[in-house]
């Protein structure tokens, strides 16, 4: 018999039962599991993301209709209505304007969202997101903004969910400067502008719109650009899918990675015990 084999039926791999092969073992016993969650998370975020641009993309091409038929006082927008095309018709009330902090332009620069109340014919309130403007030199006084067109106009936009600290990650500071807040949310919005003595906050549409047209004279505010069409099947800019299939990458390396580790181990304790045999014996005094 070959002194290898011999010796691989001896027991070579017996060093796997050793305090370091054992802890060495269960740790890529638990990562392969947990790499295999990882993928299946990332692979649930690419499925929402997809679905979220069937969603955009069947309501951009969908024919506009009146903000008051997709929402209501006190009520919510409908997923399946994000990014719907809406009209209304009404007056711009810039006596109650805000501004929402830390957002940023096309090209990346900081500034502020211009959020105005659009009081509707009936009385009751939109929110309308005007656009971007860039952040003044002091970030506690109020903003010089373009004003809208005055008097009885009909606006379109895209209409949006109210926006959360959970959904969004922005956090809902308080104690800032007056006529400035940090998220769009119409609930939080009527409130602050009912104590702010506006009688006709009582009466403010869920959500808000992202105004499309009347386009601002000189370009200001920035009209929010819409969403690019997403056609691919993976999706426009989505990381999700590749590093869901770099998780399972991941989890398939860790046991031949361990098999080569072993086998390798084995091999090398296989060659020092050859070595060890094959020494000459001491040669005998006489």
């Amino acid at each position: 018999m070959h002194p290898t084999t011999e010796l691989y039926g001896r027991g070579v791999y017996r060093f796997l039962l050793t305090r370091q092969w054992v802890i060495l073992t269960l740790v890529a016993l638990l990562l392969i599991p947990t790499m295999i969650r990882l993928g299946v998370w990332q692979l649930h975020r690419h499925d929402h993301r997809q679905a979220l641009n069937k969603v955009i993309d069947d309501s951009l091409a969908a024919q506009p209709v009146s903000a008051e038929s997709l929402t209501s006082v006190g009520g919510s927008v409908r997923h399946e209505d994000l990014y719907r095309r809406v009209t209304a018709k009404g007056r711009f009330d810039t006596a109650h304007e805000l501004v929402v902090r830390r957002r940023t332009s096309t090209d990346d620069q900081v500034g502020y969202h211009v959020l105005t109340p659009f009081v509707l014919d009936d009385g009751r309130t939109l929110l309308v997101n005007r656009g971007w403007i860039p952040s003044p030199g002091s970030q506690t006084a109020f903003p010089k903004i373009p004003a809208p067109t005055e008097g009885e106009i009909t606006v379109t936009g895209r209409l949006m969910q109210d926006e959360t600290t959970a959904a969004s990650g922005i956090k809902n500071v308080k104690g800032l400067p007056d006529r400035q807040i940090m998220l769009i949310n119409s609930g939080q919005i009527g409130t602050l502008l009912r104590n702010g003595d506006d009688g006709s906050a009582k009466d403010v549409l869920g959500g808000y719109i992202e105004l499309t047209s009347p386009a601002p004279k000189g370009g200001s505010p920035e009209l929010i650009p819409s969403p690019k069409e997403d056609s691919s099947w993976i999706g426009l800019g989505d990381i999700n899918l590749p590093y869901a299939v770099q998780w399972w990458l991941f989890a398939a390396a860790v046991p031949i990675g361990w098999v080569i580790l072993v086998r390798r181990e084995a091999r090398e304790r296989s060659r020092r015990t050859e070595e060890r045999h094959e020494e000459p014996a001491p040669a005998a005094v006489g």
